[in-house]
């Protein structure tokens, strides 16, 4: 296992560059398996010879490497090798010497072999829905609710719980070079998913130190990919970490796995470069031991991590209410789920499998399965995957140690460019021509002993950022930022405010169930927040101000508020009747 680099606020990982002639050494899970091919003098890796174009591999190690690559069937990679330049033969050798060709192998052979699972109609006789006794729902555990946040919040008093934030995705769907993180929708105040993440978390600490007492503080772990590093790092600097503090945002890398043909072959982005793409979001298992993760949460004294993709707006991080449940239940793994709102909604679902829980895919299910429902008539599998889980340390620990080489790779069929490897001309597809190899994050809950599933209102917690506002007006930075100021709409009514029209007219509005309150009217997950307009009243409420809806009282009872209305910790600011 390598060293791992220093933590605190920093990458763990290294990144290979150019330039200058200089290059910093990858750690493994720049590619995820190391193969060691540098030869060692004194203890060190050997430097490659300098030459007056630059640097050049050794020409014992690129015989080595060219051996090991024709070995596994690998060798036409180095097919343009004599036309390329020093630099881009350093690069290419270098992740070559980063990569087990034998192990891609392996992974491409069970990949295939699996075809994806049985047919629908033995997967549907297999399957059972999340038993009552394994669930725990915000609107129908009302009366639990606060107790589970007391225990959450004392987990949080006490440093033991940690967020870990998957962050790996590029803004490419957004119409943006830049990681999903740093995307603004265009809120009233412009802040990015990072920020408003960043400000939650300072939130809970503050709620926590208040409720008990004693200084706290929650790390939070960011896994980025290659693609992501750099500008992720660069981002959090810039703004000074959103106000935490700098040692308690680890950054970490996830893996890469090169791109393959139908038949297996590793195929080239250029004549010198390798088309990679990162391992999947349940590659996270493979870098927290390459990284030393979970041993830094076990210094730490985590106990309980929040898993979430960044891409959704709502998260609650290192929700209390969450934790708690789990807590409670003695759980080793837990999933948030939101209700599914129709059959055919392009969800996977949480359910057993044979006895074991699993997500399943919304394209293994038959329409049959997927339309069955209850007694209390809703679907009987309706536990719609959001990405969102809570995992006790001891438990990733062991899925680290023991259980992660026994994940297989789920295939993507792809569209992937290429450089055809006969003429040497960049391929364009226009049909998928290759595989993308990638791990799921809910791939080890078949591992956990104890397993629970915590429903939420979709309204309340989930609307992803996936495309750009031109593409299909489905989860887009529109449908984001109208979601995030209907439910501050609903914060700002139940803690007592009103809106009004240009006239003075009060808005009508129908509020929807949030936080657990006794004397709100029960909502349905499919309830939205309506108002004469039926478009979202423009109020937006800094998490600096309140994590979920608490605390609103002092600003809102029995006011009213001309839109847009911007509650932060400056106060109040809205919309005066002259237009100011």
């Amino acid at each position: 296992m390598p060293r791992v680099a220093q933590l605190g606020g920093r990458a763990v990982t290294g990144v290979f560059g150019h330039g200058s002639g200089t290059c910093r050494r990858r750690l493994p899970l720049v590619a995820p398996w190391r193969r060691g091919g540098y030869k060692r003098r004194g203890g060190g890796v050997a430097a490659p010879r300098r030459r007056a174009g630059g640097m050049e591999a050794e020409g014992e190690d690129v015989a080595a490497l060219e051996q090991r690559l024709a070995a596994g069937g690998q060798g036409h990679v180095l097919r343009f090798w004599p036309e390329l330049d020093d630099a881009a033969r350093w690069a290419l050798a270098a992740e070559l010497r980063d990569m087990d060709v034998a192990e891609i192998n392996r992974f491409f052979r069970r990949a295939r072999g699996d075809g994806g699972g049985g047919t629908a109609a033995g997967l549907d006789a297999r399957m059972e829905p999340v038993p009552r006794d394994v669930l725990g729902s915000s609107s129908r555990d009302r009366g639990l609710l606060p107790r589970w946040e007391s225990r959450g919040l004392a987990e949080i008093a006490g440093s033991r719980v940690a967020a870990l934030l998957l962050a790996g995705g590029q803004g490419t769907r957004l119409g943006v070079p830049y990681p999903k993180g740093m995307c603004d929708v265009g809120l009233p105040s412009r802040k990015t998913l990072f920020h408003l993440q960043a400000q939650r978390l300072r939130r809970l600490q503050q709620l926590a130190e208040e409720q008990y007492g004693t200084p706290c503080h929650i790390p939070w772990y960011i896994m980025t990919s290659g693609r992501t590093m750099e500008s992720t790092k660069e981002f959090f600097l810039k703004h000074h970490y959103f106000g935490l503090k700098k040692e308690n945002v680890i950054f970490f890398q996830q893996g890469m796995l090169p791109a393959l043909g139908f038949d297996g072959k590793i195929l080239l982005e250029e004549k010198g470069k390798i088309a990679m793409a990162p391992d999947g979001n349940g590659g996270l298992y493979r870098a927290l031991g390459a990284h030393g993760i979970v041993d830094d949460m076990e210094r730490r004294g985590v106990q309980s991590v929040h898993v979430y993709c960044v891409d959704n707006i709502l998260v609650k991080v290192a929700d209390p209410r969450f934790i708690g449940f789990c807590l409670e239940k003695g759980a080793d793994c837990g999933a948030k789920v939101v209700e599914k709102t129709n059959p055919t909604e392009p969800v996977g679902v949480v359910c057993r499998v044979d006895g074991v829980y699993q997500v399943v895919e919304y394209s293994e299910i038959s329409l049959a399965t997927a339309q069955k429902r209850g007694p209390d008539g809703r679907l009987l599998f309706n536990a719609g995957n959001i990405a969102n889980h809570y995992f006790s340390t001891t438990f990733l620990k062991d899925v680290v140690n023991t259980y992660e080489p026994q994940l297989q790779h789920h295939v993507a069929e792809k569209k992937i460019p290429h450089v055809d490897i006969a003429t040497g001309q960049l391929i364009q597809p226009e049909k998928p021509n290759g595989i993308k190899m990638e791990k799921f994050v809910f791939d080890i809950f078949q591992f956990s002993k104890k397993f629970v599933v915590y429903e939420v209102l979709r309204e309340d917690e989930f609307s992803p950022l996936k495309n750009a506002d031109s593409q299909n007006g489905k989860d887009n930075p529109t449908t984001a930022r109208h979601a995030l100021m209907s439910l501050h709409h609903c914060w700002v009514l139940n803690a007592g405010g009103h809106f009004v029209d240009e006239n003075g007219t009060r808005i009508p509005a129908i509020p929807r169930v949030t936080n657990g309150r006794s004397d709100a009217a029960p909502a349905d997950v499919t309830d939205n927040l309506k108002d004469a307009n039926d478009l979202p009243i423009q109020c937006e409420i800094s998490p600096l101000v309140s994590y979920g809806g608490e605390g609103l009282e002092k600003y809102v009872k029995d006011r009213e508020f001309r839109a847009p209305l911007i509650i932060d910790e400056d106060g109040i600011h809205e919309l005066v009747k002259n237009g100011m």
